[in-house]
């Protein structure tokens, strides 16, 4: 027994890693990955049961996954943030999510059977985008600066909101099921007591913390455990106190904490971030491999009627509302309006919920469920298959993402950025060096003054078709600090750096650890001082088009010793970087950009402009 649990726990874990890779690899949401998986190993084949597996333990083990989940996206919701939002958004996360509310309440009790109050749950709990099934179908479908912002914006901020008004309508119906119904009386003073203790102890919990934090009262290797041990402390005291009152106090404290000042909550949000892509991976499994195929068909047709009616009705009346006066275009709110996937707070906080309203024998929560993760299906489904068709039909679709941002404003840097530019690329010149800037500025070059680590430069700069990272400066620290930033945002392989002459001559005290750096541009031998005095010697950066009778070898020897290949362009447009991990094969239409002493004539029978000015 014990040698298949461990089996179990160990393929639940793998399968789950494994398909939040294969959704990051394809820029599809993992839920659908995490949903056939839990399926396939539960009602078809059989070979995860978590009821006979758990026991006793599904239970807790679930309630404090949720509390972790919970607690992370209440971090996310800062107030000033929501304040600084345009109209539209506030709207959408306001009016619009109380609209699409009513209409999933509504079709859930005259589609599926629900009563009024397990259908107001059920149109709670799918209020709820997220930004972990938007930002994949923002990737794959690539909407419009506008469409993409707004879409982005309110995946985020609904998130916790969405999760903070599933969590009081879950109160109520749990308070009212324990009280019983018609006392209202009654009801209403436990639905209080819960409120309050939930509210009291999540504030005093996350103010105590965020004091902690912000006093540095901790070691750097505790901070990510203390946060945790908290969350979870203060999840059962509040059990303890006020029963089920531990989902609102851990969602308080998350938002209490966020909306603190000076708390430093980088390290925790990323722990947090980890730790919820495991939990939620696992969940996912455990939760749809109990599902019954019987349970499933009880809610049958109806459960199509319910997803057309919060795809197709909830979803533009929501933007319909949230739109009046906002100035958007038809085009752009039907945009918004056809993407509208359900998340994976509302997948993972169904499961809890229905367990719990089992275990206390309310009619029909069986059904919460499957209704849900057909929700979210469709809606997923829906989103992935027809958007980016949408998109092109309607106009609101950007080209791929093939622009850089470059770190530093530098003759060098800017010299890469005119000479990308000139091959069709967006290029962004972001640096904090006013004269650098103005300078870019003058030479017609996009740029971004401020830092390109700060909260500000998240909120700001705009990065529609944007895909790498060339950090540039001649900062070394700054670099770093850039490309650790961004891997996230572009993946590891799109964040390139140029080494600065400390990386290359230094000694090994004072050279920054190559492993937190990104690629390395150019060779490991070359740096950002070896260039710039290549430039002042009178190189320039130009671009050379290969033909049949002029090809690799050729350009090779042509320029050897005189300069340094920068860049290589495929004829399909794809842009390869030079350095340790190119391995690219230039043939005829090939563009190669390089860095060289002086202009060197080409063959006459070369056609074309065959050395272009950057």
């Amino acid at each position: 027994m014990h040698q298949e649990l461990l089996v179990a726990l160990t393929a639940v874990i793998f399968l789950g890693i494994a398909a939040q890779w294969v959704s990051w690899k394809i820029k599809v949401p993992a839920i659908l990955f995490l949903l056939v998986i839990g399926v396939v190993a539960g009602p078809v084949t059989g070979l995860l049961d978590p009821d006979a597996m758990f026991g006793e333990l599904l239970f807790p083990m679930v309630s404090l996954a949720v509390a972790v989940i919970l607690f992370e996206g209440s971090l996310t919701l800062r107030f000033k943030d929501l304040s600084g939002l345009s109209s539209m958004i506030q709207r959408l996360v306001t009016v619009g999510m109380l609209a699409s509310w009513g209409v999933a309440t509504l079709a859930a009790h005259w589609f599926v059977g629900f009563g009024w109050q397990l259908a107001a749950l059920f149109g709670a709990l799918v209020v709820v985008t997220g930004p972990t099934v938007i930002i994949p179908l923002l990737r794959s479908v690539r909407p419009k600066a506008s469409v993409a912002t707004v879409l982005r914006w309110e995946g985020i901020v609904i998130d916790p909101i969405g999760a903070l008004l599933a969590v009081l309508v879950y109160e109520f119906i749990l308070t009212s099921a324990m009280t019983g119904e018609g006392q209202w009386g009654a009801i209403g003073l436990v639905f209080l007591e819960v409120i309050g203790v939930g509210a009291v102890l999540g504030a005093a919990g996350g103010h105590l913390l965020g004091v902690m934090l912000r006093r540095h009262w901790l070691p750097d290797f505790l901070i990510n455990v203390v946060v945790l041990a908290f969350v979870l402390t203060v999840f059962t005291t509040s059990n303890l106190l006020a029963h089920e009152s531990g989902l609102l106090a851990v969602t308080v404290m998350g938002i209490w904490m966020a909306n603190m000042k000076n708390v430093p909550l980088g390290d925790v949000l990323h722990f947090k971030e980890t730790l919820t892509i495991l939990f939620i991976s696992g969940l996912f499994i455990l939760l749809a491999a109990r599902i019954d195929f019987a349970t499933l068909a009880q809610v049958g047709f109806g459960s199509l009627l319910v997803f057309l009616a919060i795809q197709f009705v909830a979803q533009p009346l929501k933007v319909w509302l949230s739109g009046i006066g906002t100035g958007m275009s038809w085009q752009e709110k039907l945009m918004i309006a056809w993407i509208g996937p359900r998340g994976i707070v509302a997948a993972a906080i169904s499961g809890l919920f229905a367990l719990k309203l089992q275990d206390v024998g309310f009619v029909g929560a069986e059904s919460v469920v499957p209704l849900t993760f057909i929700v979210i299906i469709g809606t997923v489904v829906f989103a992935s298959a027809t958007a980016r068709l949408m998109a092109t039909r309607l106009g609101m679709a950007e080209p791929e993402a093939r622009g850089v941002l470059i770190v530093g404003s530098n003759d060098f840097s800017r010299g890469v950025a005119k000479a990308l530019k000139a091959q069709g690329f967006r290029a962004i010149i972001a640096d904090s060096d006013y004269t650098g800037i103005r300078q870019a500025r003058m030479e017609g070059l996009d740029t971004y003054f401020g830092n390109v680590v700060s909260e500000e430069a998240d909120r700001k700069l705009d990065l529609v078709g944007v895909g790498r990272l060339f950090a540039m400066s001649l900062h070394p620290e700054l670099n770093t600090l850039a490309t650790m930033r961004y891997k996230a945002e572009f993946g590891a392989a799109y964040v390139h750096v140029v080494l600065t002459p400390r990386e290359t001559m230094g000694s090994d005290k004072q050279r920054i650890a190559r492993h937190i750096q990104g690629q390395v541009m150019f060779g490991e031998d070359i740096h950002i001082g070896d260039l710039r005095a290549l430039m002042d010697q009178g190189g320039e950066i130009y671009s050379t088009r290969l033909t049949e009778t002029f090809g690799w070898e050729a350009y090779k020897e042509r320029h050897a010793d005189c300069g340094h290949l920068l860049f290589a362009i495929s004829p399909k447009g794809v842009l390869h970087v030079t350095g340790p991990a190119f391995a690219a094969k230039p043939s005829a239409d090939w563009v190669l950009i390089g860095l060289y002493k002086a202009r060197l004539a080409e063959p006459a029978s070369l056609p074309g402009p065959v050395a272009e000015e950057a």
